[in-house]
């Protein structure tokens, strides 16, 4: 099951915004000062680069994704999740708007 909301967090109201559009996020912060960020992407394919370890949750949509150094594109749809290493990278492919939240660390 994904996650369908998020208590007790102050919300970046401004948003970060990638790829010409195709990503847009809001970073949130949680009381013990964990950071995490929501957001969407849309119809694209993009690489992004990691610093700290990141998972991505699939809150709605689709996406298919292939880590750095790895042949295989793997699916992901609502309540999946996948970890990304830090200073690492990813590919995402995206046919219909993915909505995600990006746990950091």
């Amino acid at each position: 099951m994904s996650t369908t909301s998020i208590a007790n967090v102050t919300v970046n109201t401004q948003a970060s915004v990638y790829f010409d559009g195709k990503c847009v996020s809001h970073g949130i912060i949680f009381a013990d000062g964990t950071k995490k960020s929501v957001g969407v992407v849309l119809p694209a394919t993009l690489t992004f680069n990691t610093g700290a370890p990141e998972i991505m949750e699939c809150v709605a949509g689709s996406c298919e994704y292939k880590l750095a150094g790895t042949d295989a594109w793997v699916k992901s749809v609502a309540g999946d999740k996948f970890s990304v290493p830090g200073n690492s990278s990813f590919e995402i492919r995206v046919s219909e708007p993915y909505h995600y939240i990006c746990h950091f660390g």
